[in-house]
């Protein structure tokens, strides 16, 4: 008889609240937002309860993908697209370079998780910042490579849609460390 799986804890360290979705009848910008917290959320859990050296854990060669790796990646895309393209600010990369393009993947081995996750929950704090006082519609400073604007709508599903695939990365990667499974 084989020892089924553990689960993954369901709700988040203290500071980050509880997971919850969104409500199916909200309205447009809380839904956005809601599934936005909701992701971010879940990639909070999926890192609960491990120690630095698992969360350094890859997948499988030759893939080098941590969920330390995909937290700091995802401070990165936070402050790309909210402080940089949003609000137009000149904000720094955090992790990568023009040497290392994929550097918010490569921690070191004096990077932390707690370096990490205090500085991917600050760029989320900024991101909520600078999005409260836009509407849905409204054009972002930056634009894509072709001259094309996005709206802060835009802005809201395609991090939606960046979470929720990293999220399925960090399902594996979890699973693989210690076994845990869940949402």
């Amino acid at each position: 008889m084989t020892t089924p799986p553990r689960t993954a804890p369901t709700s988040t360290t203290a500071d980050d609240g509880a997971r919850t979705e969104p409500s199916g009848v909200a309205g447009e910008r809380e839904m956005l937002e809601g599934w936005l917290e909701y992701h971010r959320r879940t990639l909070a859990m999926k890192c609960e309860g491990l120690e630095d050296s698992q969360l350094r854990e890859t997948s499988a060669p030759p893939s080098g993908l941590s969920l330390l790796g995909l937290v700091r990646h995802m401070a990165e895309v936070e402050r790309g697209w909210f402080s940089r393209t949003l609000a137009g600010e000149d904000a720094e990369p955090i992790y990568y370079t023009d040497e290392d393009p994929d550097g918010d993947f490569h921690p070191s081995p004096d990077d932390t998780w707690d370096e990490a996750r205090t500085t991917w929950q600050a760029e989320i704090a900024r991101a909520r910042e600078l999005a409260a006082p836009v509407a849905l519609d409204d054009l972002a400073v930056g634009r894509s490579r072709s001259g094309e604007g996005y709206s802060l709508r835009w802005i809201y599903t395609h991090m939606i849609e960046e979470y929720a695939r990293h999220n399925g990365h960090a399902d594996l990667l979890r699973e693989r460390v210690d076994g845990a499974t869940g949402d």
